[in-house]
């Protein structure tokens, strides 16, 4: 092991395409993870910094009486309305861009995982030193989120993926894509991507 900085990487993909999944496989092979959507949900019911913001920004009723997160409140306020979503977002992401920082500080591994569903579209990408995509066809994405989540209908799984950028333009970014389709096998694409990502920490090359 060393102790200088992990490499940083990134890991994202559209609802339904399986990130977590494929994140949980690097995570068997000892790879630290650090999950930004939950952390960013934590992170609002906790850091005072934070709060005082979100309460700033879009009333008191932000929170309870008992100073919990009023998440049905703010679902309410934000969900339907673009500037709302980017002033919401604007205030979380630098607070999670800077718990990730002192979580990769406290890592020892060559390299370490950010999972977020969106890297690309909140610009934190530019942070991390490479970013792996996890695609897969719409229909299938779909099928995946209502056997998942039988509570959500077509139309609102639609509506997410159209506030997210297209596969394709993901795939162009991101410095690696696994395709996590139903003839793809994911494992040797996690593994072959492991390897390089080892390496690159090693030796600053990448080989694949």
């Amino acid at each position: 092991m060393t102790n200088k900085k992990p490499l940083t990487v990134g890991i994202t993909g559209g609802i339904g395409s399986g990130k977590t999944t494929v994140a949980k496989i690097f995570s068997i092979l000892g790879v630290p993870i650090y999950f930004a959507d939950d952390r960013a949900k934590w992170l609002m019911g906790n850091d005072p910094i934070l709060i005082s913001k979100i309460k700033e920004s879009f009333g008191e009723e932000s929170f309870s009486e008992s100073g919990e997160l009023n998440r049905k409140y703010l679902a309410e306020k934000v969900f339907a309305d673009t500037e709302k979503t980017k002033q919401i977002n604007a205030l979380v992401h630098p607070a999670v861009g800077k718990d990730f920082e002192v979580w990769v500080a406290l890592q020892n591994a060559p390299y370490v995982l950010k999972e977020a569903a969106l890297l690309f579209e909140t610009g934190s990408y530019k942070q991390l030193d490479q970013v792996i995509n996890v695609s897969a066809p719409l229909k299938l994405r779909v099928s995946r989120v209502l056997m998942r989540d039988p509570q959500r209908t077509e139309k609102q799984i639609n509506d997410i993926i159209d506030k997210q950028l297209p596969d394709e333009e993901k795939n162009e970014k991101a410095d690696f894509v696994i395709k996590n389709t139903e003839n793809k096998l994911l494992i040797p694409q996690v593994l072959k991507i492991h390897q390089a990502l080892k390496t690159k920490a090693d030796s600053g090359q990448i080989d694949i």
